[in-house]
């Protein structure tokens, strides 16, 4: 709010106290139309470091407040997992290992099959061909051809589909050794680095958690933002939003500076209501900063919706309700423009002769 309407508001107000029984007049004035917000600040990009692994928090690599660069190592993580799935996945290896090369594996049982067929098939083949001479000669009877050849062609069968099975089993035998090494290999790289890593150069902000600690994946480890570049966080209620866009100016007022007051600009409007505290969330971005800040200051802002350089206004503690004002001639109605916490502009119902008491 402009000094002038501080002023006049302030000389309103003393007239009232002072004549009472006389109230007051309407006067001209400048007047500006805000909405009230809660503020804290908060780095850019400011986020929640994670373990990449449930596990003990073996050592902290940095302290709060410490400079990191992308990338940089913030712990390290010691987890009973990865050793436990290290050493199924060996066991794994030496399992297929054993099935595709060992001594009593299937390839082993099917190829002494496939000798024992083969055998077989040059029996039934010698005695198929010696029975096919003979009937040729017309020696021995039909039925007995027919048996050998039956036999024949079934060692013959045989054979074809116990080599089928052999090469088949050798295929998925020799897959799956590939793929228990595969995993070993991925065990053994998720064994030696459980560093925990910051995303982006900044700030650690918070270390909530000690050496040593038992870590669950959602816990937070901690917190790294920005260096240099603070956002406003504002709480606006669900009443007020609605008159917000991006680029309204907004004045700011810190707890740490009370006595000074900063200019920022609305850069983004969340569309999600916070349920918990029924209030949407608002940033804005310093166009007139402190020169030192820190995570978590807080404070209030007035985000300007609307200002009239010279408009009728009355304070907004003469204003009854259903927009009525008590005069020397009796209770009227009076049509309203814009406010704020101070005072009210009047459209019409009233002009600088008229006299108002408080309701």
């Amino acid at each position: 709010m402009s000094a002038t309407l501080k002023y006049t508001c302030f000389v309103l107000l003393l007239a009232a106290c002072n004549n009472r029984e006389e109230g007051i007049n309407p006067s001209y004035s400048a007047v500006t139309e805000s909405v009230y917000a809660s503020v804290t600040v908060q780095p850019e990009g400011l986020y929640n470091v994670y373990a990449s692994v449930p596990g003990i928090l073996d050592s902290l690599s940095v302290t709060e407040g410490d400079t990191v660069r992308a990338g940089e190592v913030i712990a390290k993580m010691v987890s009973v997992l990865p050793a436990l799935s290290l050493e199924n996945a060996r066991l794994n290896v030496d399992l297929a290992a054993e099935k595709l090369r060992g001594r009593a594996n299937e390839l082993a049982t099917l190829a002494q099959e496939i000798a024992i067929a083969r055998d077989q098939l040059r029996l039934d083949s010698l005695n198929y061909m010696r029975q096919k001479n003979l009937w040729e000669q017309r020696i021995g009877s039909q039925v007995e051809f027919e048996n050998r050849k039956l036999r024949y062609e079934q060692a013959a069968n045989n054979l074809a589909i116990l080599e089928q099975r052999y090469e088949q089993t050798h295929t998925e035998l020799r897959n799956a050794y590939a793929r228990s090494k595969n995993a070993l290999a991925q065990a053994e790289t998720n064994l030696q680095d459980h560093s925990v890593r910051a995303r982006i150069a900044g700030k650690v902000y918070s270390l909530p958690r000690e050496e040593g600690e038992f870590i669950l994946n959602q816990e937070i480890i901690a917190q790294v933002g920005s260096r240099d570049t603070f956002l406003i966080e504002m709480a606006v209620d669900e009443v007020d939003v609605t008159r917000l866009e991006v680029g309204q100016m907004a004045l700011v007022v810190l707890d740490a500076y009370s006595d000074q007051v900063f200019k920022a600009q609305v850069s983004r409007i969340y569309p999600q209501k916070d349920e918990r505290s029924q209030t949407f969330k608002v940033e804005a971005r310093f166009r007139q900063a402190p020169k030192v800040l820190y995570a978590g200051l807080s404070g209030e802002a007035n985000i300007l919706i609307q200002t009239i350089d010279r408009t009728l206004v009355i304070p907004l503690e003469y204003l009854g309700p259903e927009n009525t004002v008590q005069t020397d001639t009796g209770v009227i109605s009076v049509k309203t423009g814009i406010r704020n916490m101070e005072a009210v502009e009047i459209v019409s119902g009233l002009d600088t002769s008229s006299v108002i008491f408080k309701p």
